[in-house]
């Protein structure tokens, strides 16, 4: 009796095996069956995408020829600025170096005209990063940038806008420098009232007008500088010069020489002047210290800040 139970037993997990197995492999088939028609959905949608692709291409052909003329002149624009960029430029030449090794096997790629259309309008989107790079590297460099750079499309407005750029640059210049010229032609004092010629020596050490030559120990020139409102005002040195007639400058010393908008002269007295603004009168003596004075005409000049403002003559018998 007990035999027979203990076989029973045996059979009965026998049976649970058996059916476990059976579970497991239905569960397999099952998932076999589900990987299996969901590879088919992949295949076929694969296949209805590149289906897809293929009737783009065909529709696109004839457009694709003008995409890559386009990009081909895009090609060289940009080859054109980098290379004007690495002789012009400080920027990093390396960095240059690589993006025009890479626009240059991008422009091989689309030269051997086996791309399709997916493939050009990857390289289109990279050329116009470039494009957007380059425009980045000529704003680093300068707004007023005077370097010719030839990249087309929305490039060219850039560099439209730089060469206005650099003519308002210049026109404001022009227009300072005239306006500066105009200033200092318009501040330039005038010397005007001239009485010029020769002093003698009277007997009570006093001095007076004379025009004979052998009685001269001085030159005296008074004159009256001009009101001027848009002048400097402030300490001026005011220079004479004196021409005998033998053409030679009169100096007390021969260093005596200043610089003017026309060089360096030659002056034979000066005097110092506080300006300001208004009309002045004033002399500048020249002694002779026992030089003998010339019969003749004498030429006398004026000059105060580098310009000559005034002249005048006398005649010596």
């Amino acid at each position: 009796m007990s035999e027979l139970v203990e076989k029973k037993k045996g059979n009965g997990g026998f049976v649970a095996v058996i059916i476990l197995l059976i579970g497991v492999i239905g569960f397999m088939a099952y998932s076999l069956s589900t990987k299996g028609s969901e590879l088919d959905k992949a295949q076929n949608q694969n296949k209805r995408l590149n289906a897809d692709m293929n009737g783009m291409n065909q529709m696109m052909s004839g457009y694709l020829g003008e995409m890559t003329n386009d990009m081909k002149s895009d090609f060289s624009a940009i080859l054109e600025t980098i290379d004007e960029l690495k002789v012009n430029s400080a920027l990093d030449k390396d960095s240059l170096e690589a993006q025009q090794y890479r626009m240059e096997e991008l422009q091989e790629q689309v030269s051997r005209g086996k791309m399709n259309g997916y493939q050009l309008f990857k390289a289109r989107k990279e050329i116009e990063t470039m494009k957007s790079i380059m425009r980045g590297y000529i704003v680093q460099i300068d707004s007023l940038s005077t370097l010719n750079l030839s990249l087309t499309n929305d490039l060219d407005e850039t560099r439209m806008n730089l060469d206005n750029t650099k003519e308002e640059r210049d026109q404001y210049k022009e227009d300072a420098a005239q306006s500066a010229e105009k200033v200092k032609i318009g501040s330039k004092l005038q010397a005007y009232n001239f009485s010029s010629g020769g002093l003698r020596m009277k007997m009570n050490n006093t001095t007076t007008d004379s025009d004979r030559a052998r009685n001269i120990v001085q030159i005296k020139s008074s004159f009256t500088i001009s009101e001027n409102l848009i002048a400097t005002t402030g300490k001026k040195t005011v220079y004479l010069q004196i021409v005998n007639p033998d053409g030679k400058i009169l100096q007390s010393s021969s260093g005596n020489v200043v610089t003017t908008e026309n060089g360096p002269i030659a002056y034979s007295d000066y005097k110092d002047i506080d300006y300001t603004n208004q009309r002045l009168d004033m002399a500048i003596y020249y002694r002779l210290n026992n030089q003998k004075a010339a019969k003749g005409n004498y030429k006398v000049k004026v000059y105060c800040q580098g310009q000559l403002i005034g002249t005048d003559s006398f005649t010596l018998k």
